[in-house]
């Protein structure tokens, strides 16, 4: 942006003498271009002014200023080594500093395997150290051990940036180019029930979603819904048995469930029904609007239940099911045709992709489509439609080859290029019951998504009774807090694990009150905020004293804490990058812990005895 406003700066300064010099006969010409690159040089200045304002409001990652410190120290110390390794990493223990540099250790082996010199590490981490630039942030280096640079932070820089946070609040670090995100999660089927397997995608995916945005990206939610396909052939034929009447009078399905299951009992046992559903297939395939109109049916009532989840869950989607890409999967099958990717095998149309042995089939040898077709469709519309920089899918680690396979393809074709476009796919293992086996109702049957969230308001009640709170509480505060623990409990149980492995799910250990727990996480936050009422201390009188005094960091436990509070950036930056959320939690607790060491040790408010002020 600098550079572009200095050209158009010396452009319009050209066009001024041209006019002056009266060299050019459309005069009117030059001044509509004059006027054209005044804009946007005025826009330009102010969309850099803006950035600027932000950054400077934005908190600093510590993290990334240390690496960009010790980076340029590494570079001054060996100008010749390509690529030198840079570990900065938060000091497990306060006696070795506050961060440390490992990186002395790397450069000794790059330095033995390229150059054959044999350097100790120590020697490595005195040479670095004598290089550190001149910076607000290090008070002083110290070499441990074998060549570990422990630093050690400067106090007035850690106040000055803790100052700044509550004066401006918890701004995200800068992001540069406001980047579009695709996230594509949840992704029920129509007419099942949405069942504790869906429980993970939903709430990983909601969550991404909301870090994302947090961080300043243009983000895009979106419920890939199986609402397509030859399932809808038996369900629809059902429909025209049971309800003859469904095009003038709406049908009472109530249960769904119980209504696909009647129809898949006699799709696999009447001959005669089954040729008929295969009829409504092509029919409903060709647009025949007494079919659509059944297929709308059968889907709106699977949308109303799945909007009771995401309600109590807070969820926000955008529904684009498998129906959406239909349209596009001929051109699909074309342009895979036209490259010369396609191999017919047994009427088949297959695409074999390089480094994966089962093939893609993009169409079945009855000219249908497949799940391997859509999911190309969608792949392309939302990177040459939604213009996705970043494309998320949160779909479990079962589907990890498939998605692979599609990824690859779409790379074989050319619809993106990995280094410019993260195309990636967030897995997540399965939730096991606390028998470490698949989890499942007594009979046998997959828990029902529904039933699940209620037994967890049910549980969030009886413990809220058990520690009195519903003596304490009007009727309304109560409920507040039923559902802020039930449903929190439920999602932080899951985001607190790590996504990759299966997890297992207890009532008992989310709703405990010690540990790494969401109920724990609501009481640290419930006695810092009452710490704050006691003291009747306001918004505007912290940002005042922000402003106007200097905070003193002399006590151990708060030099601790504040530096835990600024560690928040580095958090984000680490999940933005490995999508791992799990890490967000573990930092929430570490902060909770800390804040309480810092709370025992550190009188924030006391009582006058007698005047109870």
């Amino acid at each position: 942006q600098e550079n572009e406003i200095k050209l158009l700066t010396a452009e319009i300064e050209r066009l001024k003498n041209f006019g002056c010099l009266g060299v050019s006969p459309s005069l009117e010409g030059l001044r509509d271009e004059n006027a054209k690159l005044k804009y946007r040089l005025n826009f330009l200045r102010k969309s850099l002014q803006e950035e600027r304002s932000k950054t400077a409001k934005s908190m600093i990652n510590i993290n990334s200023c240390l690496q960009e410190i010790f980076g340029a120290a590494i570079q001054a110390a060996y100008p010749d080594l390509e690529n030198p390794p840079l570990v900065v990493t938060p000091s497990q223990q306060p006696k070795f500093g506050d961060y440390q540099c490992n990186s002395a250790m790397g450069i000794t082996q790059i330095l033995l395997k390229t150059k054959e010199q044999k350097v100790s590490p120590r020697e490595i981490a005195e040479k670095i150290s004598k290089n550190i630039p001149a910076n607000e942030c290090i008070e002083k280096v110290e070499i441990a051990g074998p060549g570990f640079i422990n630093v050690h932070l400067r106090k007035d820089f850690v106040s000055k940036q803790l100052s700044s946070l509550l004066i401006n609040g918890v701004q995200p670090p800068a992001v540069g180019k406001r980047k579009k995100v695709v996230v594509d999660f949840s992704s029920p089927n129509i007419a099942k029930e949405m069942h504790v397997g869906h429980l993970r995608s939903t709430i990983i995916g909601e969550s991404m979603c909301r870090l994302f945005e947090f961080a300043g990206y243009d983000v895009l939610r979106l419920n890939h819904l199986g609402d397509w396909g030859t399932q809808f052939g038996m369900l629809i034929a059902h429909l025209q048995d049971k309800f003859p009447d469904y095009l003038t009078v709406s049908p009472p399905i109530g249960d769904l469930q119980a209504f696909y299951k009647e129809s898949k009992r006699r799709f696999d046992t009447e001959e005669e029904f089954k040729k008929r559903a295969y009829q409504c297939v092509v029919l409903l395939q060709s647009k025949n609007p007494d079919f659509i109109k059944a297929w709308e049916l059968i889907c709106d009532v699977s949308r109303k239940e799945f909007q009771k989840i995401y309600s109590c869950l807070d969820i926000t989607l955008i529904e684009r099911g498998e129906s959406f890409y239909h349209e596009m999967m001929k051109d699909i099958v074309k342009e895979f045709e036209d490259r010369g990717f396609v191999q017919v095998d047994d009427g088949r149309k297959i695409v074999f992709v390089p480094g994966f042995p089962v093939p893609l089939t993009i169409m079945k040898s009855d000219g249908g489509y497949t799940y391997d077709t859509s999911d190309l469709a969608a792949l392309k519309h939302r990177l040459s439609e939604e213009k996705a920089d970043i494309l998320i899918y949160v779909v479990d680690s079962g589907q990890s080859v498939h998605l692979q396979t599609v990824f690859a393809a779409g790379q074989m074709i050319g619809w993106y290029d990995p280094k410019v476009t993260r195309v990636a796919h967030a897995a997540f293992g399965v939730v096991l019951g606390e028998d470490k086996k698949k989890f499942k109702t007594r009979s046998g049957d997959t828990v029902r998504l529904i039933d699940l969230l209620e037994e967890g308001l049910k549980r969030a009640m009886d413990k809220l009774k058990d520690k009195e709170r519903d003596k304490v509480l009007t009727a309304e505060e109560l409920k507040a807090a039923q559902t802020s623990v039930a449903f929190g409990c439920i999602k932080y149980a899951d985001l607190s694990h790590n996504r990759l492995n299966d997890y297992v799910f207890s009532f008992d250990k989310m709703l405990d009150d010690r540990g790494n727990t969401a109920a724990y996480l609501l009481y640290a936050f419930t006695r810092i905020r009452a710490i704050a009422r006691l003291a009747s201390i306001d918004e505007q009188m912290l940002q005042k004293a922000a402003r106007e005094e200097v905070l003193i960091l002399d006590h151990e436990k708060e030099w601790k804490l504040g530096k835990c509070i600024l560690r928040f950036p580095e958090i984000l930056q680490k999940i933005l990058e490995d999508l791992l959320l799990h890490t967000l939690c573990d930092y929430l607790y570490e902060l909770a812990t800390t804040f309480t060491e810092f709370y025992d040790n550190c009188y924030c408010v006391e009582k006058d005895r007698q005047s109870g002020e």
